[in-house]
């Protein structure tokens, strides 16, 4: 895609949903292989776990027996139940408008949104979206239908849009977990919340309010992260800029590229060991490389999961 994110691509990536999936029936190698409750809840067929009661459960799932015997009440939790929403929290922050090969992090958000809102879809369940900038956050209701999820890729691509390399928009790294909060209020039980963001602005909040977020809902983390994050060229002078000052790296200047790498490595590490961490699965996906073959890589082998899609 490039630049920007299109609405006609967007829509075209229906067609390239095959070979992954977002339910609890994972490959070992997957990165949510061994998750601790299936990413399909309800009241199903077949026992899956006992969780904390949260306002709004169902009371005649209450386990009595155990809620009597633990002081606190505990419901009982079903698989197989195909009904389940899924909530997608798209960054389109100004942080995200760079990229140095191929596609912008702004663009590799929206593909990954995309991808995902299709698989769910084509899964017959329900999807909503937060897609947030530095000044706004747009909430599209959770909904089950072609439509929604049209409109979904519409308000992606506005915002997209709106990111230019001279905005006079402010970074606002505070807005990652303004806007986590606020899906915490929407999402109460039983939402795979899918999170695409470079995590700019992640913190110790950060991790807090992704496990509370987590203890009643799946979440995943979609790391966005392009290569000059990992590996720097060997001799260039780099202009980059805060939106406010502009400073010049040389980076043929080992002791600069020690100091540039070594802040970049921390932070994504940082990021990463969510998953083991918090038990959140963090998924990482470069803008040099097509999108959806890197999901199908992370989320299970295509020739595995043929059969079952």
């Amino acid at each position: 895609m490039g630049a920007y994110a299109e609405l006609d691509s967007l829509i075209a990536l229906q067609f390239k949903t095959r070979g992954f999936t977002l339910m609890h029936t994972q490959p070992v190698h997957s990165l949510l292989f061994g998750r601790r409750a299936s990413h399909v809840r309800g009241r199903g067929l077949d026992f899956e776990e006992l969780r904390n009661y949260v306002a709004g459960d169902d009371v005649r799932r209450i386990d009595w027996r155990v809620t009597a015997r633990m002081q606190k009440p505990f419901v009982r939790v079903y698989s197989e139940e195909r009904d389940r929403p899924t909530l997608l929290v798209v960054d389109q922050r100004i942080n995200m408008f760079f990229g140095s090969r191929v596609s912008m992090k702004s663009v590799v958000a929206a593909e990954i949104a995309s991808l995902t809102a299709w698989r769910v879809f084509q899964q017959g369940d329900r999807i909503g979206a937060f897609i947030f900038n530095d000044e706004k956050t747009e909430e599209i209701r959770i909904h089950r239908s072609r439509a929604n999820v049209l409109h979904i890729f519409d308000r992606i691509v506005q915002q997209n849009h709106m990111l230019r390399g001279d905005s006079l928009v402010k970074t606002n790294p505070g807005r990652l977990n303004e806007v986590i909060r606020a899906v915490s209020q929407v999402c109460k039980h039983d939402v795979l919340v899918l999170i695409a963001s470079d995590f700019d602005g992640a913190n110790q909040t950060t991790r807090d309010l992704l496990l509370n977020l987590s203890r009643a809902n799946d979440v995943v983390c979609c790391l966005t992260f392009d290569p000059l994050a990992v590996k720097l060229p060997a001799s260039e002078q780099l202009v980059v800029s805060n939106g406010e000052l502009q400073v010049e790296l040389t980076l043929g200047q080992e002791k600069v590229r020690k100091n540039i790498l070594d802040a970049s490595d921390k932070r994504i590490r940082s990021i990463l060991s969510w998953q083991h961490e918090l038990g959140i699965p963090v998924l990482p996906i470069s803008t040099a490389e097509d999108v959806a073959g890197q999901v199908r890589h992370l989320l299970g082998r295509v020739e595995a999961l043929r059969r079952q899609l």
